[in-house]
């Protein structure tokens, strides 16, 4: 009996450190992003937005997103569409930035990519920086914000 309880004992424990290590966060560097299915997302969504396709753009979107851009106005919607597709790459130039300074957070559901791209000119140098956030469901990833 006691061999038991410290077999299910020994079971719990590893199945609970198992499942916390399920929840940690995972880093995701440079070019591995490409492969993760968030960064698959992510590239095709800044192509389409690039090339002025919004409403498949938003597609790529959490169900409580695509609401809220539905529900704006439509000059709004136009108005953040250019200014979008002004702040755009093309998907291979994104690709580009991914592999040379992206970073993929992922904590459990959600995902977090950062994009830092340095530049230098004439006047000094600059950093952008580009975020986007992830919703993981199941083996797909929607853009959250």
């Amino acid at each position: 009996m006691i061999h038991r309880r410290t077999h299910a004992a020994v079971l719990g424990l590893t199945l609970f450190a198992l499942a916390q290590a399920a929840l940690a966060k995972t880093e995701i560097k440079g070019a591995a992003i490409l492969e993760h299915p968030c960064g698959k997302v992510s590239v095709k969504h800044m192509g389409l937005v690039h090339d002025g396709k919004m409403d498949e753009a938003v597609k790529l979107g959490t169900p409580e997103m695509q609401k809220a851009w539905k529900a704006l106005p439509a000059g709004d919607r136009e108005m953040m569409s250019g200014m979008m597709k002004e702040m755009s790459r093309t998907s291979a130039a994104f690709s580009a930035e991914i592999k040379n300074s992206g970073l993929l957070v992922v904590d459990g559901k959600d995902a977090t990519l950062t994009v830092t791209k340095a530049s230098k000119d004439a006047n000094g140098s600059s950093t952008e920086t580009m975020t986007q956030r992830f919703v993981i469901d199941g083996a797909s990833c929607l853009i959250s914000k």
